[in-house]
């Protein structure tokens, strides 16, 4: 018999600050990268992979 265990997570204001910021983070790379891909295109007319 397979038993399953679910566990209720109660992070700290510390620990839930954490992914947050990781997740600003990317979300800035991202946003860089897409403006830099829509600028060289506006300028050389050339997409970047």
């Amino acid at each position: 018999m397979r038993r399953s265990y679910k566990f209720l997570l109660r992070p700290t204001a510390r620990q839930a600050a954490a992914p947050a910021a990781c997740l600003e983070d990317h979300r800035q790379l991202c946003n860089a990268a897409l403006e830099d891909r829509h600028t060289a295109y506006a300028k050389a007319g050339a997409s970047v992979r």
